[in-house]
């Protein structure tokens, strides 16, 4: 599975709105130094969750972007869907088209296994939660921290 930039810059953006979570709305620019992801490109990774429904906006001084549900009601699978599109597609969008009749034949031959590889990972990302991953994030922080004091 190839994950985009966009989507991966996506995914951290959650995790960083999630340990910030009880506090007022990020900005983006916040978000961008803490995760040294360009601004600019950050910006339009937000509004295209925000269009998705998988965060909400908030416009003034105080303003910023906040998870539109909770870290552990969002999973990686949401985001990626909001992203890059469906992740369950049938068989035969975007693969590669034979003409001839071995190349069909082939084709018919493994794509149950294509199919049951693309529903594992969909199954994969969806219990993954941001709440998860931002666990994780404060855990190797944690360990981060404690290396530079030894």
């Amino acid at each position: 599975m190839k994950v985009s930039l966009r989507a991966t810059y996506g995914i951290i953006a959650a995790v960083d709105l999630a340990l910030h979570h009880a506090e007022q709305p990020v900005c983006a620019k916040s978000i961008a130094k803490r995760q040294a992801i360009p601004a600019r490109f950050l910006e339009q990774v937000l509004h295209a969750m925000k269009k998705a429904g998988v965060v909400a906006s908030q416009r003034g001084a105080q303003g910023g972007y906040v998870l539109s549900r909770k870290p552990s009601e969002l999973s990686v699978a949401d985001i990626l869907d909001a992203l890059e599109g469906p992740l369950l597609t049938t068989n035969g969008e975007g693969g590669p088209k034979h003409s001839s009749s071995r190349g069909a034949k082939q084709e018919a031959l493994l794509a149950h296994i294509w199919d049951r590889v693309k529903r594992a990972e969909l199954s994969v990302l969806s219990e993954v939660t941001v709440e998860e991953l931002a666990k994780r994030q404060r855990s190797l922080d944690e360990q981060h921290t404690l290396m530079y004091h030894i």
